[in-house]
């Protein structure tokens, strides 16, 4: 499976705002995991995170945000995100975290399909 890499990422005031408090060293990572439950089902998670060593990003498509912040995405996750997408915060206090904003339709289709 190829990256895409015709993704367009928004950012609303909050998200920019965050990114700029939180300078990372490193680029941040679109992270896709599934892991399977005791009856058998998965459970899929999405979560925005700074880059770690141990991840393997050589197949992991690049996006530039507002010209100077690199996100880069899992393939799982690009093989079914939509072209545009964005970027928002939720969370309070230092829960706080970069999310996505989807639909329930992208969600479904990110998480499930």
């Amino acid at each position: 499976m190829s990256a895409r890499t015709d993704f367009q990422v928004q950012t609303d005031a909050a998200a920019r705002s965050w990114l700029e408090s939180h300078p990372a060293a490193e680029r941040r990572v679109l992270a896709y995991a599934v892991k399977r439950c005791c009856g058998g089902r998965k459970i899929c998670t999405v979560q925005v995170r700074n880059q770690s060593r141990r991840d393997d990003v050589s197949r992991h498509a690049a996006v530039v945000i507002d010209g100077r912040t690199e996100l880069l995405i899992d393939p799982r996750a690009a093989a079914r995100l939509p072209a545009r997408f964005g970027l928002t915060v939720r969370g309070l206090g230092p829960l706080k975290h970069l999310d996505l904003v989807l639909d329930g339709g992208q969600w479904g289709r990110l998480l499930y399909d």
